[in-house]
């Protein structure tokens, strides 16, 4: 099969034209990999900000695919089926966190496209118990934002709470979708951007948000949560500054730059600062059943997977509306 493959240390992915398709094991399906999303955290693997990949490595943990084959003890999937591969790819099942509801904070959790081959190549393996069916209103490449932002969009939403006025900043792939979320809620999003985002703005405001500007500018409203999606650091104080009494500010990515230091008044009066982590099972299966409702509709831009680097430094110079998306079949 065709793969492309992260050696390290630089960022640059190769094309490996002759890799071994991989062969399932136990709980494993062989999936034939119709689109994969090119994340953000994608961008922090091969850049190393995340520091722990496995090498060398398939990245990709936005996989939307067939099911080619089952290994044994596969139960619930057959061979035929559409399913989607998320970030959380195993948990132990054991530790505190497992058996208590937060298999996304497991001691020894293992990620799709981290310490697991992704879905960057024609085919991956993946565990049976972390796929999820595939909802049929969605094609394939639509589907695969989906599987990460919109997965993590849909977390840290409800870590967020009902706020009335909810601020989203940096509006790519998962505040494109979280905002549809958030309006199907009947909740009034606040968009920011970079400040010269125009473009970014307009996207913004055609799906729905009521205000958008650049992350610098106040909104005509104080907000009462915002969720950070880009890693920015300096992002935090300024949501802090644009929020109510009592907001929650929710920082949405596995990476962020420094926060700076920033005065109590702005924390004051029961403002609160929190992480998502990861993802649960459940939240796919609510987030996917809740996607179909909407129904969220992504905006995408298709690329061939021999053009996974262009479609990263893309990403990485905010030239993508909506999120990238890899076909290996294209």
């Amino acid at each position: 099969m065709r793969a492309m493959v992260f050696d390290g240390p630089g960022p640059t992915l190769r094309l490996d034209p002759h890799k071994a398709i991989p062969q399932p094991g136990p709980h494993q399906v062989l999936i034939r990999v119709h689109a994969c999303g090119v994340c953000r955290t994608d961008l922090h693997v091969v850049d190393r900000d995340l520091t722990d990949p496995k090498l060398p490595l398939v990245p990709g943990h936005e996989i939307v695919g067939t099911v080619s084959a089952t290994g044994p003890d596969v139960a619930a999937i057959q061979v035929g089926d559409r399913v989607g591969v998320p970030w959380l790819g195993w948990t132990c099942g054991s530790c505190v966190y497992c058996r208590s509801a937060r298999e996304n904070l497991c001691d020894r959790a293992r990620f799709t496209g981290y310490q697991i081959d992704g879905g960057y190549a024609e085919y991956t393996v993946a565990d049976e118990r972390y796929c999820f069916p595939i909802p049929p209103g969605f094609t394939d490449v639509e589907a695969a934002p989906l599987l990460c932002a919109g997965l993590i969009g849909y977390r840290a939403l409800r870590l967020a709470g009902e706020a009335e006025r909810l601020g989203l900043y940096g509006f790519g792939a998962a505040a494109h979708i979280a905002a549809q979320v958030a309006r199907f809620r009947g909740q009034t999003v606040y968009a920011f951007t970079r400040p010269d985002d125009v473009a970014g703005q307009d996207f913004a405001r055609a799906l729905g948000a009521a205000w958008a500007g650049g992350s610098d500018a106040q909104p005509p409203e104080p907000l009462d949560a915002a969720i950070i999606f880009a890693p920015v650091g300096a992002l935090v104080p300024a949501a802090l500054a644009a929020s109510a009494k009592g907001a929650t500010i929710v920082c949405a990515g596995i990476h962020m730059s420094a926060i700076p230091s920033f005065p109590y008044r702005i924390l004051w009066e029961e403002r609160s600062i929190r992480s998502v982590a990861n993802l649960t099972r459940r939240d796919g299966e609510e987030f996917l059943s809740l996607a179909a409702q909407v129904p969220v509709r992504t905006t995408t831009v298709p690329f061939p997977l021999a053009d996974a680097n262009t479609a990263l430094s893309r990403l990485r110079n905010g030239e993508i509306e909506g999120a990238a998306v890899l076909v290996p079949e294209a």
